[in-house]
């Protein structure tokens, strides 16, 4: 397995080995031993899918207090990947980066809390695979809006297809600070004094 550590800290792109022949092909989706050298948790409590047609964007989501580490891929189908530092004592506060997820290729995503996550179809149709770090909780479920102009995010579509709950979201300066992150305790709320929206 090839591990790259993208820019914003915390972030890990995976690359398994795939073995292919005559028959198809196989790979280790999932070893905790190899992943827990790059600081992905063991403890996953709950695996998602999603199918989606093309065009279609989902987020920009977070959860917080119960905020959730997410290991995604793409079992069909392309993504467009896009991941929001959040924590407020961070040097890349309120930057994202994005990458594609290819299911021909098998890459995976490692989005530790204290960020929000969102993705776009690319291909007619993407079932989207994620383990999380905690459960799904309504109550403390938060966004921020996909087209948030302080963001600027370079998505790859201008008119996408979304829900009415991602097309309500606000922009990152009027979330609450009580509502974001820090570094060190991602799961915690941070004071209001670090930040001011």
């Amino acid at each position: 397995m090839k591990a790259t550590a993208l820019e914003l800290n915390g972030l890990w792109l995976f690359q398994p080995e795939i073995f292919a022949d005559e028959r198809g092909a196989f790979m280790e989706t999932w070893n905790a031993r190899k992943y827990l050298e790059f600081g992905v948790p063991s403890s996953f409590v709950q695996d998602n899918l999603s199918r989606s047609s093309k065009g279609t964007l989902r987020g920009l989501h977070f959860q917080n207090p119960r905020s959730q580490g997410k290991l995604v891929c793409a079992l069909k189908g392309q993504v467009w990947d896009v991941s929001v530092d959040l924590r407020l004592d961070s040097p890349t506060f309120g930057r994202w980066t994005s990458v594609t997820l290819d299911a021909g290729l098998g890459n995976q995503l490692y989005i530790p809390p204290g960020f929000a996550h969102g993705f776009c179809t690319l291909s007619e149709e993407a079932l989207f695979f994620y383990k999380c770090t905690d459960y799904y909780s309504p109550r403390d479920e938060r966004g921020i809006a996909w087209n948030d102009p302080c963001l600027a995010i370079d998505w790859p579509i201008r008119e996408p297809i979304l829900s009415l709950k991602d097309r309500c979201y606000p922009s990152l300066k009027s979330v609450s600070s009580k509502d974001l992150f820090l570094m060190q305790h991602s799961e915690n709320r941070p004071p209001r004094e670090l930040f001011q929206p």
